[in-house]
Parts: structure tokens; C-alpha cells; sequence
């Protein structure tokens, strides 16, 4: 066949790897912590790279490299590797990148609270600088590589949690004359939304807790870089790091993967109807969704995301602004789910200032323009009406 499409890819990649004994139509799970050979001479060469077995499971399982091949395939890359959570992933492509004492990240300041922490906390005490600047402002980020000389910029697709769209193509552009690799965090588009390495990213990550497992039982991360010559170095963290993703894990998410497409468009849509429904609600400050940005970003949005979509994500800001309010409005809903993950069947809602950017100060939030009555939706695959409804009474409450 002519190269299949994306849909289509979702469905099958991945799966039906080659085995002595024939194929099994879905992965299973390889529930061993090592593989025994019928001499040493295999052992060992398997060991020395030049066999493609497998031989102990924290340096690859057939279970783990069927959802690697599966992330290949669908993000556009040449290699990938599996981990225990997406913060191991980024992790692991952050050092890929060949940062050394002296280094410098250019991050976008609307990133996801916790990758902060990860270049403050870890890389910074190992000499790396971190700068940010606001993504969305291309002269900006200019004008800010040009002077930090960085070694890599970090970007999300779609931000957490104001779902602000980043011009990847641009900003990887941006990347390209600076002499700096470009890692994206593509958890909230996933692949089938958005490819960032076909825009010029260097590498994209995924917290695969998220859409690509997509019903709340699996926790894993994937880093997919768009070189061969990186696999090395991605395999290589995650064996001596040892943050090497669970195979049980593994066959959950592959699955979810499946009905990734078939969710995700049930999800837009959902999202895009809420998002059209609350924006001129009086009891909402602002509704945030990226196709009703007020500042002509829709061409962009189109430019990066598949069309017609804008996402599964819609942030509300209460009227009544504070922290509160929000708990609340929260606190009454009965069919949205309280938690501080997302990307689920089921729709689920989360406080930002107390959960993803809690480690901020108020000062910083506020410069971010997340405020204490900001309340983020990862909508699931319900009657849209229902979703409205339960919004609307906890509201009103």
C-alpha cells in the first residue's frame, strides 16, 4: 500500500511484530524480566549490540517496543523510547540534547509548573541556565535567542493551562539560526492533532498518561526524536537512569492508542460546543479555548493543529475570582471529576493554582495570567448536554 494515513495508522502501528511462532494480531504482554538464549555466543551477542533481541527488560521488551514503533510511526520520527512518565521522557530528551554546565534553555514561560521545577531543581544544579519568554511573541523569542545563545528550546504545543497555541514552525525556525534543538511537548495535541517534528522539532514528548492512554489506568512517558543518531543517547538515560516504563503499562497505553483518533474527535468537538456555550456567560470572567482567541490566532491554530480542531481543553475564569469560588464551583459538580491529570474518557476538571503551578509564587502566576478562579476542563467523550449542564448548576451554585 501507498503510505496509509493517520487514522488508519493509529489502529495498526505497532502492532504484529515478527515472532518465530507467527503473529499475534494484538501485542501481549511480556511479563519477563530477562530472555535466555540457547548459547552464550548469542547472549553475548545480543549484548554487544549486534543482534536486535532483546535480553533484560530495563534495556527493552518486545511489549515496550511495540508502543515505541507505534510513536514512530505516528509523530514522523526514527526513534523512540519508552519511560515511566512523561517527566522521565522530558528529562531524558533535555540531557539528549547535549546540555553541559554553561548551557542554556530558552523555555516558554507558559510551560506546564513542573517542567520548571525540572530545569530549576535538576538541571540548574548542574549548571544549566534557564530563560523564558513569551512563545507567542516571535520577535521576543528572537530577540532572546540571539542574546542567550541557548543550546535548546522548550515549547508545548498547546499550553497548560491557558491552551495558548505555539507557532512551532516559526519557533523552530527560530531554533534552527541560534545553532539550538527544538524539544516540544505535544501531550495536550497528541499525534493525531499535531506532528511537531514535521514542523522542525528536533524532539516531542508525550506524558502518555494522558491522551494516548486515555482512560485513566496507565502512567508512562514517550520522547520521539526525529534523528537516528539520537536513539542512543535516549535508550541510554533510560537504562542508566532506570526510569524504564512498566510493561503492564506498556500494553495499556498501545491499546489506548487504538481509539485515539476516535476519542479525540468526540473530545474537540465536545470542547469547542462547551467553550461556544460558556463564552459570554456573566458569571465567567473569560473563557479560554484556542479558536476563540480574541487576537486572530485561529489561522494559527489551523497552521498546527488538524483542522477543524482546537483541542480537548477549555479553561474558565469564575467572575468571582478567587480561589474560593473555585473550589466551590468545583466542589459542585456531579458529573465532572475532580483530579489533577486529564485526557480521559470522562470529563474531569482541575485547579491550576493549586495543582500544576502550585510551586509558583502568587506574583509569578499572576504574571502568567493564571488567577485563583481559573478552573481547566479536560473534556471526555459524554452527551456534550450533559457536560453543560452539570457546568451550568455548578455555576449557578
Amino acid at each position: 500500500m501507498k503510505k496509509k494515513r493517520l487514522r488508519t495508522e493509529l489502529v495498526h502501528a505497532g502492532e504484529r511484530r515478527q515472532l518465530p511462532i507467527g503473529r499475534p494480531v494484538a501485542t501481549p504482554i511480556y511479563a519477563t524480566s530477562a530472555f535466555t538464549y540457547d548459547s552464550m555466543e548469542e547472549v553475548d551477542q545480543v549484548f554487544s549490540g549486534e543482534g536486535g533481541d532483546f535480553v533484560y527488560t530495563r534495556y527493552g521488551n518486545p511489549t515496550i517496543a511495540a508502543l515505541e514503533d507505534a510513536l514512530v510511526t505516528l509523530e514522523g520520527g526514527t526513534a523512540a523510547c519508552a519511560y515511566g512518565s512523561g517527566m522521565a521522557a522530558l528529562h531524558a530528551s533535555l540531557f539528549a540534547c547535549g546540555l553541559t554546565p554553561g548551557s542554556t534553555v530558552l523555555a516558554s514561560r507558559d510551560l506546564y509548573g513542573a517542567t520548571f521545577a525540572l530545569l530549576e531543581k535538576v538541571f540548574g544544579i548542574a549548571g544549566v541556565k534557564t530563560v523564558t519568554a513569551d512563545f507567542n511573541d516571535l520577535e521576543a523569542v528572537r530577540a532572546e535567542a540571539v542574546a542567550a545563545k541557548p543550546t535548546v528550546l522548550l515549547a508545548e504545543t498547546i499550553s497548560n493551562p491557558l491552551l495558548k497555541v505555539c507557532d512551532l514552525a516559526a519557533i523552530a525556525a527560530i531554533g534552527k539560526e541560534a545553532g539550538a534543538r527544538l524539544v516540544v511537548d505535544n501531550t495536550f495535541a497528541s499525534p493525531f492533532l499535531c506532528q511537531p517534528l514535521t514542523l522542525g522539532a528536533d524532539f516531542v514528548i508525550h506524558s502518555a498518561t494522558k491522551y494516548l492512554g486515555g482512560h485513566g489506568d496507565a502512567m508512562g512517558g514517550v520522547a520521539v526524536a526525529k534523528q537516528e543518531h539520537d536513539r542512543l543517547a535516549l535508550v541510554s538515560i533510560m537504562k542508566l537512569a532506570g526510569g524504564v516504563m512498566s510493561v503492564w503499562e506498556a500494553h495499556q497505553i498501545l491499546r489506548g492508542v487504538k481509539t485515539l483518533g476516535l476519542r479525540l474527535e468526540r473530545q474537540c468537538d465536545n470542547a469547542r460546543k462547551i467553550a461556544e456555550h460558556f463564552r459570554n456567560d456573566s458569571r465567567l470572567v473569560r473563557v479560554h479555548y484556542p479558536t476563540l482567541s480574541a487576537d486572530g490566532a485561529e489561522a494559527l491554530v489551523g497552521r498546527v493543529l488538524l483542522p477543524p480542531h482546537g483541542g480537548a481543553l477549555v479553561s474558565i475564569e469564575l467572575k468571582e475570582n478567587t480561589r474560593e469560588a473555585a473550589y466551590r464551583f468545583m466542589n459542585s459538580l456531579q458529573l465532572c471529576v475532580r483530579l489533577t491529570s486529564l485526557g480521559d474518557v470522562f470529563t474531569g476538571v482541575s485547579h491550576s493554582a493549586s495543582s500544576s503551578h502550585r510551586e509558583l509564587s502568587p506574583a509569578q502566576r499572576k504574571r502568567l495570567g493564571i488567577t485563583e478562579g481559573l478552573v481547566r476542563i479536560s473534556v471526555g467523550i459524554e452527551d456534550v448536554n450533559d457536560i453543560i449542564e452539570d457546568v451550568d448548576q455548578a455555576l449557578s451554585k
